[in-house]
């Protein structure tokens, strides 16, 4: 709990002048006044972000949390548990969409063990096993508070380790079988909408699958009675480890004045859990899609973002993340290189 308090204690606002300063060269470039749109306000949300009129987001990470769900027992996924350790050797190996993605980008990846099931002995992956899977959710809560914030902590020390090794941008991932279940139950904590509105079907249930999985975190809901204002006590209650830890990741980036990228539904759940610990942190949060699952569009509208693009996605990974890191290193591109009115020749 202490590295998560004086973590917290870090987290700031967006540093006002910088945007200012970073507004006033946009205006100046050789183009109209706010002609290339949100890229224009990205650049200067990156400049209140890192406090920097110029920043620099070349060296960027990524960072895949794996963590495995007790409540896959009930028939909330279409696949296996087995496919999470299946998928993690994918990772290593370089083969999955995300590894494409992240070579296309200059994205250095770290795959993190935060809760699988399966032991996978790799020097590639990092060791970070809180426990081998969460509890099932319909029985009980899906970890001890302690468990909790044990994950927060670990996805705040990764990244902090990059940040020491000049990281400049994160952008956040997971893998998990089962994990839009503990996600859509966080939104539903949180946002008071029908779970009609808010579950999806995940990655390939079918009608029958998705009212079960409603009636799921319906009834996970009742039994453990998760607390609305309280990030760590939803997460203890009905999330995932590899939720706590990107939440950290986001506390982290926050507490170092470095943007993190935030990808689909579950990234977004550990937003949200972010933001209940410290809403300033949502300053330093950059969306990137909206992805296919109906919940995640009413995420960004409770939390006030904008993603950046919609290409019906729901893979997961952070492939979201990382397309949107290319955009956003574009928009810094642009004020840094773009040729200024007073360097014309009229």
């Amino acid at each position: 709990m202490e590295l998560l308090e004086k973590t917290i204690k870090k987290i700031s606002s967006l540093d006002q002048a910088s945007m200012e300063s970073a507004q006033t060269r946009l205006d100046n470039l050789t183009k109209p006044p706010g002609s290339l749109g949100y890229l224009e306000e990205l650049a200067v949300k990156i400049a209140g972000i890192t406090a920097e009129t110029l920043p620099d987001v070349s060296q960027k990470a990524h960072i895949i949390m794996v963590g495995d769900h007790g409540v896959v027992k009930e028939g909330v996924s279409a696949f296996p548990q087995t496919i999470t350790a299946a998928m993690v050797k994918n990772f290593l190996k370089g083969g999955a969409a995300v590894n494409v993605f992240a070579n296309q980008y200059n994205v250095d990846i770290s795959i993190a063990d935060i809760g699988m099931v399966e032991e996978i002995k790799d020097n590639k992956l990092i060791q970070a096993n809180i426990k081998r899977g969460t509890d099932n959710i319909l029985k009980g809560p899906a970890m001890s508070h302690k468990e909790a914030v044990e994950s927060i902590e670990v996805g705040i020390k990764i990244a902090e380790q990059l940040i020491a090794q000049g990281k400049n941008i994160i952008g956040t991932g997971e893998m998990g079988i089962g994990n839009t279940t503990p996600s859509s139950s966080i939104i539903s904590v949180v946002i008071e909408n029908s779970l009609d509105e808010i579950v999806g079907y995940g990655t390939g249930l079918d009608k029958k699958g998705l009212e079960n999985k409603k009636a799921v975190i319906k009834k996970a809901l009742e039994v453990n009675k998760p607390q609305k204002d309280d990030g760590v006590d939803i997460l203890a209650k009905v999330g995932g480890l590899e939720i706590g830890g990107m939440a950290g990741v986001m506390l982290a980036g926050a507490a170092h004045r470095k943007p993190v990228m935030i990808d689909g539904l579950i990234s977004g759940a550990a937003a949200l859990i972010a933001y209940l610990i410290e809403p300033d942190v949502i300053n330093f949060l950059i969306p990137s899609h909206k992805s296919v699952e109906p919940g995640h569009d009413k995420l960004y509208q409770y939390l006030n973002l904008r993603p950046m693009f919609d290409l019906n996605m729901r893979l997961g990974e952070g492939t979201g993340a990382i397309l949107g890191m290319g955009i956003v290193e574009s928009s810094i591109r642009i004020i840094k290189e773009m040729a200024t009115f007073d360097t014309l020749d009229f």
